[in-house]
């Protein structure tokens, strides 16, 4: 189906015209030289330099930049998008305890930020949005299918950005808050959303309780995965236990049960990447079907018969000269 992407550029067509009729002849400001027989010599204008046969040609080859402009399309058959139709908050810590080298002789949001990248990018069809939070949660991406600027900001995650203590509740809080906005908005239904929650403590600060906040996140139908990060608690020769120490897994666990997902352990780089394909083999939730309609563009061909036209157009004025 033939198609005009850009139909208002049609204005331009009288231009020439306008130009014309509106112009007005120079008139000498200040001294000028005066020449006795100027006044015999008759001004040239336009309609008498031009033939009617070079003013139509003109006039084609305006027509057609004019069209060219207006950017003609041949639109195919509507074609289906494949989309897997899930949609996946990343709720990642990044408190002050998120510094710590446990992991492989890197920070643990080090860690997080190379093998969560990894998992970003194999997202192709699904809709991701990123919570970084702390003492607070604070939405970085909204729910986009721009994965690469979702994981551009999570690069750019610093230890400590949103404060040293561990909100758990009120991330899961602004998780639902967000999803709820784009329900409402027509983007989908919260029953085809996840959270993945990615902590190295527990919860020591913020207004909502976590238990809370995942029995309402299990009301509207949302899943949390959680992932508890940092080396393996370990027993040293002098009775001193190391490892991470502060992770809450218990709570970690009933979040997770009362909204039907699944409590992970990461405590190595490995751990970690085996927790993410676990969560990519999950049964994705059918979308709505999306279709494209493929365009061919045609302003070329309009645009190469202007410049072909120009040729002999270029030569009967500069016979007329």
């Amino acid at each position: 189906m033939f198609h005009l992407a850009w139909p208002w550029m049609a204005l331009l067509l009288p231009l020439p015209w306008i130009l014309l009729r509106v112009r007005r002849a120079a008139e000498p400001v200040g001294p000028a030289l005066y020449m006795p027989f100027a006044a015999s010599v008759p001004a040239p204008t336009a309609t008498a330099t031009l033939s009617r046969g070079t003013l139509a040609l003109l006039a084609a080859i305006w027509a057609l930049l004019v069209l060219a402009a207006m950017r003609p399309q041949w639109l195919g058959h509507p074609l289906p998008v494949p989309t897997s139709g899930r949609q996946i908050m990343l709720a990642i810590d990044c408190s002050g305890s998120m510094a710590t080298q446990d992991m492989g002789g890197a920070s643990r949001l080090e860690v997080v930020q190379a093998v969560a990248g990894h998992f970003i990018d194999q997202r192709q069809g699904d809709q991701i949005g990123l919570i970084l939070f702390g003492t607070r949660p604070y939405l970085q991406a909204p729910l986009t299918r721009d994965i690469a600027t979702v994981h551009q900001f999570l690069d750019e995650a610093v230890v400590g950005i949103a404060g040293p203590q561990t909100a758990i509740g009120d991330a899961i809080g602004l998780a639902i808050k967000e999803l709820r906005r784009r329900e409402h908005a027509g983007g989908g239904s919260m029953r085809q959303s996840a959270l993945i929650l990615l902590t190295d403590g527990g919860n020591d600060a913020g207004v909502i309780p976590p238990l809370e906040a995942a029995r309402l996140a299990a009301q509207t139908g949302l899943r949390i995965f959680t992932i508890g990060v940092g080396a393996a608690q370990e027993q040293s020769l002098f009775g001193y236990t190391t490892g991470n120490t502060d992770l809450d897994a218990g709570l970690l666990k009933k979040i997770a049960s009362i909204t039907g997902g699944e409590y992970f352990r990461a405590t190595n780089p490995q751990a970690l990447q085996a927790v993410y394909r676990k969560i990519d083999e999950l049964e994705p939730t059918v979308g709505n079907k999306q279709w494209l309609r493929p365009a061919a563009e045609w302003f070329t061909w309009p645009l190469t018969l202007a410049l072909i036209l120009s040729v002999p157009a270029a030569w009967l004025m500069a016979e007329r000269l």
